[in-house]
């Protein structure tokens, strides 16, 4: 039985592989690879993998429903796999973050988001933890364009200590809750001065 469902959000297309859209995507590659296994099996319109972390069993996901739809595939495998929105982290870009930061939230509206306005509308409820990552590069808001194409030069250079760090977020909001893991893990990033 697993205990808790890491959903991490993208586009399925090779071509969106290093955008900034999939970096849910790529946490869920880390931790899939630092527990030695591969997210690859098909369930509910997603690649899952079961995982062990901090002892516990998870579920791996990255829904194949293309970004807007994620919640087609993250409401089913809560349902099948009896979670409650209390057991699912979802982890996900966010334009109104500044390249870099994360903040874990442990529920709230979906900020303009499209993959979290469909996780949300699928399980019926803002009530779970959520793992946001930083892309904005600096503009009053990410375009379309920006968020599809690959991440540019500085932050592939960027990238892997990004995730990293994100993957760690993970594993503290699993052992330690997410209130701890809130205070240890959210960060700004150079230059930005103020929580929202």
């Amino acid at each position: 039985m697993v205990s808790w469902l890491i959903a991490g959000l993208g586009n399925p297309d090779a071509e969106y592989a290093l955008s900034p859209h999939n970096l849910g995507f790529m946490v869920v590659d880390v931790l899939a690879s630092q527990c030695g296994v591969k997210v690859k099996r098909k369930d509910s319109g997603a690649l899952v993998g079961q995982a062990q972390l901090e002892d516990r069993a998870v579920l791996l996901a990255k829904p194949q429903t293309y970004m807007n739809l994620s919640g087609h595939a993250v409401g089913p495998l809560l349902a099948k796999n009896g979670l409650g929105p209390g057991n699912l982290i979802a982890v996900y870009d966010d334009h109104n973050l500044p390249w870099g930061s994360l903040r874990i939230r442990p529920g709230g509206s979906a900020g303009g988001h499209h993959g979290m306005e469909s996780v949300i509308a699928g399980i019926g409820t803002e009530e779970f933890i959520r793992v946001r990552l930083g892309i904005n590069p600096g503009a009053a808001r990410a375009e379309v364009e920006y968020l599809l194409k690959p991440l540019r030069r500085g932050q592939l250079k960027e990238l892997e200590d990004f995730l990293g760090y994100a993957a760690q977020a993970v594993v503290s909001i699993i052992s330690e809750g997410a209130e701890k893991a809130m205070t240890k893990f959210n960060r700004r990033a150079p230059g930005e001065k103020e929580e929202e």
